[in-house]
């Protein structure tokens, strides 16, 4: 790709050629990104390879999206509470398999999960929420009415 520059004229030569490349990739980006939806499904094809939802293989956008980041989020959380004083082969470990396990984690297994957590978050909730009755001292023992 890049010619050998033997002299000043060659390297004259070439600068020019890789300004004129310069503006025509400019030109090209600026074309990609001309409208809000062109941006957007850029944004999209960084998740799947199609350039937005892949309507053929029923996966979603946020399928990948909750995949992607039950990559990162899972093994930071593991490792800040469960396996906070741990070694680096742990911590490693758990890295490894908590971004295998984050294969398996989807939408649907997500909203499985808060399904079966609800009913218990609720009932331990309930036991909050009572308020207490105010309780009544009655006159204040040092006050001017007694």
């Amino acid at each position: 790709m890049s010619i050998p520059v033997n002299n000043i004229n060659d390297l004259r030569a070439e600068i020019a050629r890789l300004r004129i490349v310069k503006v025509q990739q400019e030109l090209a980006i600026k074309q990609r990104f001309n409208s809000p939806s062109a941006i957007f499904n850029t944004v999209l094809s960084g998740f799947s390879g199609t350039g937005g939802a892949d309507k053929t293989s029923g996966t979603s956008t946020t399928d990948e999206l909750i995949g992607l980041v039950s990559r990162f989020v899972l093994p930071m959380v593991l490792n800040k509470t469960l396996f906070r004083n741990s070694n680096f082969i742990v911590k490693t470990l758990v890295g490894i398999l908590s971004q295998a396990a984050s294969g398996y984690i989807n939408e649907k297994s997500l909203f499985a999960l808060w399904d079966t957590i609800q009913p218990v978050l609720a009932m331990v909730a309930k036991p909050m929420r009572k308020t207490k009755k105010p309780v009544d001292y009655g006159i204040p023992p040092l006050s001017e009415t007694s």
